[in-house]
């Protein structure tokens, strides 16, 4: 029998586990630099230099109803990652917590967002993958891109 397979790469924000389609992102840095835009929405974490291409840097902790981290309980040597994905208007970087491990999952395991999930989130969320250990929650990056909405 066959099944639709799909590669992930995966990213934390706190301990929830997060993904998005592998062939949807570009790149995974540490580029630490960011310029604050000011009058940007709240989710606009500033604009980051890619190699001389200005990208905008999106926090999902905020576009996710995540609360900020404390900069004082924070490990200073623990900065948020850059996972850049392409878009029509150019790259733009989601800033997460960490990145996890590109996985292979079975989109027979794909079910809809559960009901419990935080609004915020769902808004963002195409459905979830139920792995051995915990769900893996896959984002939509179109509505993530829309800054002028509220989930």
């Amino acid at each position: 029998m066959l099944t639709n397979r799909r590669q992930l790469c995966t990213f934390f924000l706190d301990d929830q586990m997060f993904g998005l389609d592998v062939l949807r992102v570009q790149e995974i840095n540490r580029i630490q630099q960011l310029t604050p835009v000011p009058l940007a929405p709240p989710a606009v974490r500033g604009l980051i230099n890619l190699r001389g291409q200005i990208v905008t840097a999106i926090d999902l902790r905020e576009r996710l109803g995540f609360p900020p981290l404390d900069p004082a309980t924070r490990d200073p040597a623990t900065r948020p990652v850059n996972i850049i994905i392409p878009s029509d208007d150019g790259p733009v970087s989601f800033l997460v917590d960490e990145v996890g491990d590109v996985i292979d999952v079975d989109d027979r395991d794909f079910e809809p967002p559960p009901a419990t999930l935080d609004p915020a989130a769902k808004a963002y969320t195409r459905g979830v993958y139920k792995l051995p250990d915990r769900l893996l929650l896959v984002l939509e990056i179109e509505p993530i891109l829309q800054l002028t909405a509220s989930p």
